[in-house]
């Protein structure tokens, strides 16, 4: 599945990038005989609008009709990351240091899978984690789902 989300990021990026917004991440899954794709963009100053979303959508359904790296029927979302944005990137973290995160690991570190607390920083690829008064350093390569846990 890397070697298609890779395909496919390879693929839109420049899309997205031609509509001044920046590709903050994609998931693609499949179940049965249907894929999903959930496409997420960001745009400063600002933030994301609808029509931003809109063309988006447009313009990627076009590529992906000519180049049709999905095989079968699909479901394709864009939208803004929103306040509990998923974190892809190393750099996501960096640019989210101080505040909450919820993480799901790919096998179980410690005997845990989920983790939440505050991100105290990266340290060699490690994801540094306060989990109350407990300190964990997560391998990046762990990670299987990351979320900033928006604060009210």
């Amino acid at each position: 599945m890397a070697g298609k989300h890779t395909q496919l990021e390879e693929l839109i990026a420049p899309v997205v990038e031609s509509l001044e917004c920046e590709l903050w991440g994609l998931e693609y899954s499949v179940q049965g005989r249907r894929s999903m794709l959930r496409i997420f963009i960001d745009k400063q100053p600002d933030g994301v609008l609808v029509e931003d979303c809109e063309k988006v959508s447009r313009q990627v359904s076009s590529v992906l009709d000519v180049e049709d790296p999905i095989s079968g029927e699909y479901t394709l979302e864009v939208s803004s990351p929103g306040m509990d944005r998923p974190l892809f990137k190393l750099a996501h973290f960096e640019l989210y240091v101080g505040h909450r995160v919820a993480l799901r690991l790919r096998v179980a570190f410690e005997g845990r899978r989920k983790f939440q607390g505050l991100l105290k920083g990266i340290e060699d690829g490690e994801i540094v984690l306060e989990v109350g008064e407990e300190e964990y350093l997560l391998p990046f390569e762990l990670i299987d789902k990351a979320n900033v846990v928006p604060q009210f």
